[in-house]
């Protein structure tokens, strides 16, 4: 099976599915490192040669790192060449104020070290508040390390058209913007989506399958509420409240699955293929720690979905409540119950705690 590929520049092309690193990160479960690790490997083998990761997820770089290394190692340099990091960069709250031009390059520095390489296919800038500090020059520090050669390509992460829009006055070259976009989350389409396809902005995608919660796993399951240890499902779950009662998202859940039986995949893999149909999208990153379920997320790329299957989806989700506003709007207001679960300092504290250690519905 043929893993869709794209280009967000003629250097740079990627698998429409990429490897999200988040949940190989702190506050999201065990990890076993060393299958994770094994398991990149047959990622790569199956055609999704791009992986997300973060300064800021813990030890994600470098398990990458090693990976790197070994694909390096085993099969040849042309081979580890293959692979396509996507990392970000993101100071901590606590230093926007204030963070000085070599501490943005020593950030780099370090995800270089940290991934064994010698240049940084894509760097997405985060920055936790646009008023504090002075961030476009902070950009503009990176985008002189893109001229070093030390990072290929620039993206963002998180913000709005209107945050990129500085960005790109200043005179940068943004080719990408990471929001979480999906059948329960449709904020990017307002207005991302027709400024994206003006700018040349590709989106890449994360929050597909909403933590998991969009799967067979939780069809026709009771509504959990809102406790749980592991942080991603509180964020995903907080999401489903705002497209609707848990009721309305069991019928979502349903009809994905109709259609699913119809193309003999599983409900999730419709979820993704809806969101690689839209407008603007570049890929999906799919959060997996283990290749348990590579066969499944392969299957992405085994059908299409017709007109009135799109439609059927999109009726369910114009019948919903929201989200909406701007993208990363409600997890902006870090006193809000999407705020409270984020880390803001995870550069200097790896071990910051949440505002909240357990979110409430209110």
């Amino acid at each position: 099976m043929n893993v869709e590929k794209t280009n967000l520049r003629e250097n740079h092309s990627i698998s429409r599915i990429i490897k999200g690193g988040w949940q190989l990160a702190g506050d999201h479960g065990d990890v076993q490192r060393r299958k994770a690790i094994q398991d990149m490997e047959i990622f790569l083998e199956a055609g999704i040669s791009t992986f997300d990761c973060a300064d800021i997820y813990v030890g994600v770089e470098e398990m990458l790192g090693e990976f790197i290394s070994s694909v390096r190692q085993n099969y040849g340099s042309s081979k580890a060449e293959e692979i396509c990091i996507h990392t970000k960069l993101v100071p901590d709250l606590t230093k926007l104020h204030d963070i000085q031009p070599h501490e943005i390059e020593a950030i780099v520095d370090r995800s270089l070290k940290r991934l064994g390489i010698d240049q940084l296919h894509l760097v997405q800038f985060f920055w936790w508040d646009l008023k504090l500090g002075r961030p476009v020059e902070a950009l503009q520090v990176l985008k002189t390390l893109q001229e070093k050669g030390k990072i290929k390509n620039l993206g963002v992460t998180n913000w709005e058209w209107f945050d990129i829009q500085p960005f790109i006055d200043s005179g940068m070259d943004i080719i990408s913007t990471q929001v979480q976009y999906s059948v329960l989350d449709q904020r990017p389409k307002l207005e991302m989506v027709p400024w994206a396809k003006e700018k040349n902005v590709s989106l890449l995608c994360y929050g597909t399958l909403a933590g998991g919660f969009i799967s067979e796993a939780w069809l026709g399951k009771e509504d959990p509420g809102f406790q749980f240890s592991n942080r991603s499902l509180v964020k995903y779950r907080l999401i489903i409240d705002e497209f609707g009662s848990w009721d309305q998202f069991q019928d979502l859940l349903r009809t994905l699955k109709e259609i699913g039986d119809s193309h003999q995949v599983t409900l999730s893999s419709v979820a993704i293929r809806f969101i690689l149909d839209q407008p603007q999208v570049g890929a999906a990153i799919v959060g997996a720690r283990y290749a348990k379920y590579l066969d499944h997320t392969l299957e992405v790329f085994s059908f299409s979905l017709t007109s009135e299957e799109h439609q059927r989806i999109q009726a369910k989700i114009n019948a919903s409540n929201g989200p909406s506003g701007p993208v990363y709007g409600l997890e902006r207001d870090r006193t809000s119950r999407h705020g409270r679960i984020m880390k803001y300092n995870l550069n200097s504290s790896p071990n910051d705690k949440i505002l909240a250690e357990s979110s409430q519905h209110a």
